[in-house]
């Protein structure tokens, strides 16, 4: 199995052209779950206007998502006031003044063309965060306020949602030794279903082995939410939804640069699960017609024999075959 890019594939290669030769550029383009890009040269031919939309703002906003967007694109991110109109986010890049050396402006162009999962970080870095506090409140207790903490439910923070498509979420919830993930999807197809299933249950079954111990814990459930989130209203039970839980530990989001590669991977998760499944059935549909193919050209060398007519010396007639 292919692990799905972090970063948008298109983004990358416009802006390594135009970093070559400024030109026009008027392209628009849907990135994964819906999210919306638009590049273009409103201006001058050296000014690269850059805009998003996606479906969560209201949701990555409350959780700081323009102001680690600030922190990350400094001068290049527009005011609100200034964004691009149906759009949420803007980034101006001018190309006369682009950094000198070539591993720089690969650098610039990289962190460009991840600018959707540097925006849907916002709510992972702030539950990285909220573990980290209750982590060293959790230590600092002592004697026996220590005890009655262990004695009492573990320390959980502020559940985080963010709707990222039509019908399904992420929740996302810090305690005092992990943060809990969970994704809600939907299966339309019967045989999505099915497939479906069987991955999420290998994802259960992987960690099993002893390569896979660090890797993060997984649940599923296809029926009932998990308990981190059934006490949130509207939630959808049946066969036709699936609810996978993801446990980060520590260990998972110990310094930055490690944050931000299980912050990139984790967030494609529905993309991969659902782009694996068509991947499987349109192979299985391939062997399918495959098979077809071979049975008919057997069908087609089975010609029947003729019968045909032949006399006995008395000069009657018999057919044979």
């Amino acid at each position: 199995m292919i692990l799905l890019e972090s970063h948008s594939v298109i983004i990358n290669d416009v802006l390594t052209d135009r970093f070559e030769k400024a030109s026009r550029a008027d392209i628009q383009f849907v990135d994964y779950d819906n999210v919306r890009f638009h590049l273009s040269t409103p201006e001058s031919k050296t000014k690269l206007l850059l805009s998003m939309g996606i479906q969560c703002w209201p949701d990555l906003v409350k959780y700081g998502a323009r102001e680690h967007l600030q922190k990350e694109y400094e001068g290049y991110l527009l005011p609100q006031e200034q964004t691009e109109p149906e759009y949420d986010v803007s980034l101006v890049v001018d190309l006369e003044q682009l950094p000198e050396g070539g591993e720089a402006r690969s650098a610039l162009i990289s962190k460009l063309a991840h600018l959707k999962s540097t925006a849907m970080s916002s709510p992972f870095l702030s539950a990285f965060a909220e573990e980290s506090s209750l982590q060293a409140n959790y230590r600092d207790a002592g004697g026996a306020q220590q005890k009655d903490i262990a004695e009492q439910s573990e320390t959980k923070g502020e559940l985080k949602i963010v709707r990222y498509r039509e019908e399904e979420a992420i929740y996302i919830q810090a305690s005092n030794d992990r943060v809990t993930v969970v994704f809600s999807t939907v299966f339309k197809e019967e045989t999505d279903k099915v497939f479906g299933r069987v991955f999420l249950q290998e994802f259960v079954d992987a960690r099993k082995l002893n390569a896979l111990q660090n890797a993060p814990q997984v649940r599923y459930s296809n029926r009932e939410p998990p308990l981190e989130i059934r006490h949130l209203p509207g939630l959808h039970n049946g066969e036709d939804w699936g609810y996978v839980t993801f446990v980060l530990s520590p260990r998972h989001f110990a310094n930055p640069s490690q944050a931000q590669q299980t912050i990139n991977r984790i967030q494609l998760f529905r993309d991969y699960l659902h782009y694996h499944i068509k991947c499987s059935k349109a192979y299985m549909h391939s062997r399918m017609r495959y098979r077809v193919a071979e049975f008919l050209k057997i069908l087609n060398r089975a010609k029947p024999e003729v019968a045909a007519e032949k006399k006995t010396a008395s000069g009657r007639t018999f057919r044979t075959r």
